[in-house]
């Protein structure tokens, strides 16, 4: 199930004996287990029937007898182990059947046959999907997955997010924190607690202020980078580069400006595409109505093949600037900049007469 379901089903006060907490989002998974374990507790005496483990640290047997001991003056015990996937590979050396008991494998004989008073929680951020216990879980429906979100995803939380601060979010300022600030929630939040802050309540965040106080390359300065390279402009693109590229992080900022900004032109095509007006696809593309103009010049210079390639160069870019290349991160923008430059001469070199085809 999702994290979002677990916690419809905890609010509804459907509370269940085992669960499998196992995800890279580390706050959604602090965020199911802190509710499980508040709905585990509520109305008892926690520091009586609380018991937390680290896998790292503390072997299968202690776990399972603290699962089964009887909760103290209330109805459930409440025990949970992190780090699950430090037992992966284990056995107990002292027995010739070792895989009847690996430590997994006896959370699984447990599982079977549970104690009715405990609620057990056992979270990792990665585990084997093909072990036993995995597969147990996710066929008896207490495995809660907890993955990064995606784009939209993680545009819907925000939207959800400001609106418990009481703020709200400029045209297209969704999609450019999920591209410079995401996909980690704990990220995300952080960037908006402080721009919800700034503006205070009732305030809107604008690109600008998230610029501003992000410390982000400006969106206005990024236009002028793109519009280089629309122009396949290879000189004046370089000489913008050193102006917003930022060394501390690689250049990933950057990257994911320019990522926000080639998607919002392609939305922005697209609308224009079905028949909108340049306004109307300003805002289809979730853009402030005074940058139709600015959008406009851009689509007509920038074939819909051209954005397209770019987003796929700068996906590349994105891999190599984690570790996925040896060379220097602002080579990797340099080449990277001057392929998107060489893009569209490339594509009008191959088919000069092709019927249709935009300059």
């Amino acid at each position: 199930m999702t994290p979002d379901i677990a916690l419809q089903q905890l609010r509804d006060g459907e509370l269940r004996g085992l669960y499998l907490v196992v995800g890279e989002e580390h706050q959604l998974r602090e965020q199911v287990v802190a509710t499980i374990k508040a709905s585990c507790l509520e109305g008892g005496i926690a520091g009586l029937n609380e018991d937390q483990f680290d896998a790292a640290e503390s072997g299968v047997e202690d776990v399972l007898a603290a699962a089964r001991t009887t909760p103290m003056m209330a109805s459930r015990r409440y025990v949970s182990v992190r780090s699950l996937d430090r037992w992966e590979g284990k056995t107990d050396g002292n027995s010739k059947n070792k895989v009847s008991t690996a430590p997994l494998d006896q959370v699984l004989d447990y599982a079977n046959d549970p104690v009715p008073s405990t609620v057990l929680v056992l979270t990792a951020s990665k585990l084997d999907p093909r072990r036993r216990l995995f597969k147990a879980a996710k066929k008896q429906g207490w495995l809660v997955s907890c993955e990064p979100l995606s784009d939209q995803a993680l545009r819907n939380w925000l939207e959800g997010a400001v609106k418990q601060r009481g703020v709200s979010l400029g045209p297209g300022v969704a999609h450019l924190l999920a591209e410079t600030t995401g996909p980690s929630l704990s990220n995300v939040e952080d960037a908006l607690e402080r721009l919800s802050l700034y503006v205070g309540d009732g305030g809107v965040i604008t690109e600008d202020v998230t610029a501003e106080c992000l410390s982000l390359i400006r969106p206005a300065t990024v236009w002028e980078l793109l519009s280089a390279i629309g122009d396949r402009d290879v000189g004046r693109t370089l000489s913008i580069l050193p102006k917003v590229y930022e060394a501390q992080d690689r250049g990933l900022r950057l990257l994911g400006v320019l990522a926000w900004s080639t998607r919002q032109l392609i939305r922005f095509e697209a609308a224009l595409a079905e028949g909108m007006s340049p306004p109307d696809a300003a805002k289809a593309a979730k853009a402030p109505p005074f940058k139709a103009r600015d959008l406009a010049a851009q689509v007509k210079r920038i074939s819909r093949l051209e954005l397209e390639s770019w987003l796929a160069t700068l996906a590349r870019v994105d891999l190599e600037l984690k570790g996925g290349s040896k060379r220097p991160p602002l080579a990797i923008l340099e080449y990277a900049l001057i392929d998107m430059c060489r893009a569209g001469t490339r594509r009008r070199q191959a088919a000069p007469n092709r019927p249709g085809r935009r300059a």
